[in-house]
């Protein structure tokens, strides 16, 4: 992680589209992006990040316990995506009935307000571990375009598992959202890392942990599954701040440099 060590400001992580930002200033500063208010914690530690289309151009404003301002420019390397057309998908799958699209709107306000919640926890300064390893199946901000009609984009990254295999967490937290059967993506989890850092979790078997209870790192939280509009078993890992998704590859080592390793 790169560190801007002289500056009054230090920033751990890549200044590049989808990753999460861990930074520390003297305590009692406070803190903007782009005039957005950031919370910093009493030790003077803050995170933020950088949605997958993020603007080039960045504006941190650091205003120091003294009055004094300071304008840091942030340069944002932008990122290339893996984009895939796909040709003869039934309308049935483009659009689903009525009744799912209703039950996937439920599903998607459940988890925007596990995502918006604020706790003071400063599990988001942990050095994350992977929930498991494997072969990487699917990464951030890779898109689809189904009958020439542009799909949403991927939000996280996929690990390909078998069915049961055992998912940890990657970081402490507690619980913000545990629900078995989402319409899209089935057995969801969200993990709340604090200063609105979670990871969520999805397409999973079973659900070990229900919503409100604390977890520590490497703690067995779920097992992989299919669930949901799933084509096999894997685990779909994404990060966010607050509602902006993250790329989890920017939090932890190399999956390639962790297998070498175990």
């Amino acid at each position: 992680m790169a560190m801007h060590a002289n500056a009054a400001v230090e920033l751990n992580g890549e200044l590049s589209q989808g990753a999460l930002i861990r930074a520390k200033v003297q305590p009692g500063t406070q803190v903007f992006l782009n005039d957005q208010a950031i919370k910093v914690n009493p030790q003077g530690q803050f995170v933020f990040g950088f949605a997958r289309d993020a603007q080039s151009e960045q504006m941190l404003k650091l205003v120091y316990p003294d009055g004094l301002t300071e304008l840091k420019p942030l340069k944002i390397n932008t990122r290339e995506y893996k984009i895939q057309n796909i040709t003869g998908i039934s309308k049935k799958i483009m659009q689903p009935d009525p009744k799912a699209q209703a039950r996937a709107a439920q599903d998607s306000k459940q988890v925007k307000q596990a995502r918006s919640q604020f706790t003071a926890s400063d599990a988001f300064t942990q050095q994350f571990i992977w929930p498991l390893t494997g072969r990487i199946s699917g990464v951030y901000g890779s898109q689809r375009i189904y009958n020439g009609k542009p799909g949403t984009p991927h939000y996280g990254v996929d690990i390909a598992a078998k069915t049961g295999t055992v998912v940890v967490a990657p970081a402490d937290g507690v619980i913000s959202l545990s629900v078995p059967d989402m319409f899209y993506s089935g057995g969801t989890m969200i993990i709340d890392h604090g200063y609105g850092v979670s990871s969520s979790f999805l397409h999973l078997s079973k659900l070990y942990v229900q919503p409100g209870q604390l977890v520590k790192q490497g703690d067995k939280v779920a097992e992989v599954g299919s669930t949901g509009r799933s084509t096999g078993p894997h685990l779909d890992w994404r990060i966010n701040w607050y509602q902006v998704r993250l790329d989890p590859e920017t939090v932890v080592p190399s999956m390639k440099s962790v297998v070498a390793k175990q």
